[in-house]
């Protein structure tokens, strides 16, 4: 197992010197920094040129007080700086009269200042496009400090949707053909960052409903063993109990799934069946005639520097058993490459399965905050609503029917240990 540890240090190591040479060597150091100012678009000009007007005075305001609370480096004599001040005092000679209409007025004029203040400032700041599921876009001004969770009420307020949870931005890369929602607590230019300068990949704003499956469906991660239809019967109350026992201890509870999956072999389009199972620090496959003891298990992969990809169209791009199948690779690679790691699933469920299982067992209780926030966000909004339906009386006011589902199981843990009977082995 050291061995292993070992070897996996380096494939790390080769992974952060392949991503380092992801970026032209041959450009000029402006040239790099000027294109990390758009995303989406051919350059920082036709960007600036998209954004709506309230939004380029908002960016031009935000990067002026930037700029002047920055605390300037004196390295003049004292007499410079006393006569520098004393000018200054006085009143201006006739020739430099300032006038209140300084400041630019067309649009044209805004865009040159904001080119000027963009490279000048400490934050670093993107233009970028996002796709909606209508064909249309939408143009925003997103700073580093910034999470997707912020960028996405940037985008409830314009484009006026339901603000539900499910919502996400997620990348796209159409040369791999692959997939990623991005998690509500990262930071947005940071991810973006990862990206070529010339890639085609895009933004998406879109609804993802099982964004939050595991908590909104722990029982598939939790009794995955269980029969699909004894899962369905399992009740709000359980479901609560689920998430309290696996994610409000002080240690996270990853869900023990394992299974057969299909491993595409590096450099050839042959898959080959492996049992792999999912444990908080990785996956873990079992060797050619091992057990699957935990002391016989090999290291797959860490999920420490890698991120997880669904697929599209991989049974005709590299002759995969299925459709169903998803990819782990380290964010920098941005194209064909020896260290991505394929698996295929059998089915649309055991992707579920395995995509998720993984999400948890990578981002923990972190997952777990980002739900809660949502949910928390969500209900802020409904209550205004409601407040605002209140006043208009002649909006009819429509009562909530009770859960049926809430009276299918009366003691959570007696239906769970009634139902491990029937679990198969």
């Amino acid at each position: 197992m050291d061995d292993i540890d070992g070897m996996f240090s380096h494939l790390l190591g080769e992974i952060d010197s392949l991503s380092q040479s992801l970026q032209p060597a041959e450009l000029s150091q402006d040239s790099q920094r000027e294109t990390t100012f758009s995303i989406g678009f051919t350059d920082l000009n036709e960007s600036l040129n998209e954004l709506e007007d309230h939004d380029l005075d908002a960016l031009v305001a935000d990067l002026g007080s930037e700029l002047a609370s920055e605390e300037p480096i004196r390295t003049e004599p004292c007499a410079v700086i006393q006569e520098s001040e004393l000018e200054a005092a006085l009143p201006p000679p006739p020739n430099r009269i300032q006038s209140p209409r300084n400041e630019p007025q067309t649009k044209t004029d805004k865009i040159r200042l904001a080119l000027e203040k963009l490279k000048e400032a400490k934050v670093r700041k993107l233009i970028i496009k996002v796709m909606l599921s209508d064909g249309g876009f939408k143009t925003l001004m997103v700073d580093e400090r910034q999470t997707v969770r912020e960028v996405l009420d940037k985008l409830f307020e314009k484009t006026h949707c339901d603000r539900g949870v499910d919502w996400s931005l997620s990348e796209t890369n159409p040369e791999l053909q692959i997939e990623r929602s991005f998690e509500d607590h990262e930071h947005l230019v940071e991810l973006l960052s990862t990206w070529s300068r010339h890639s085609e990949n895009q933004i998406h704003f879109v609804s993802r409903p099982q964004k939050y499956v595991m908590f909104t469906d722990p029982q598939l991660f939790y009794m995955w063993k269980m029969k699909k239809r004894c899962l369905s019967e399992v009740n709000h109350q359980a479901r609560e109990l689920l998430i309290k026992e696996h994610f409000g201890g002080s240690a996270l509870i990853v869900p023990d799934l394992e299974g057969m999956l299909h491993l595409k072999e590096d450099g050839k389009k042959v898959w080959k069946p492996r049992y792999f199972v999912l444990r908080a620090s990785g996956i873990y496959f079992v060797p050619k005639g091992k057990s699957k003891m935990s002391s016989d298990l090999a290291c797959f992969v860490h999920f420490e520097k890698v991120n997880i990809y669904t697929t599209s169209n991989y049974k005709q791009k590299y002759r995969a058993p299925t459709d169903f199948c998803f990819m782990l690779k380290h964010p920098c690679i941005q194209k064909e490459s020896p260290y991505i790691k394929l698996l295929c699933c059998d089915d649309e469920h055991t992707l579920l399965l395995w995509v998720n299982a993984i999400r948890i067992a990578k981002y923990g209780k972190v997952l777990y905050k980002n739900y809660q926030a949502a949910v928390q966000r969500t209900s802020n909004v409904h209550v205004s609503h409601k407040a605002g339906d209140k006043s208009n009386s002649h909006i009819p006011q429509t009562s909530q029917r009770p859960d049926p589902s809430l009276t299918k199981i009366a003691d959570t843990e007696d239906y769970i240990q009634s139902q491990q009977m029937t679990a198969p082995p």
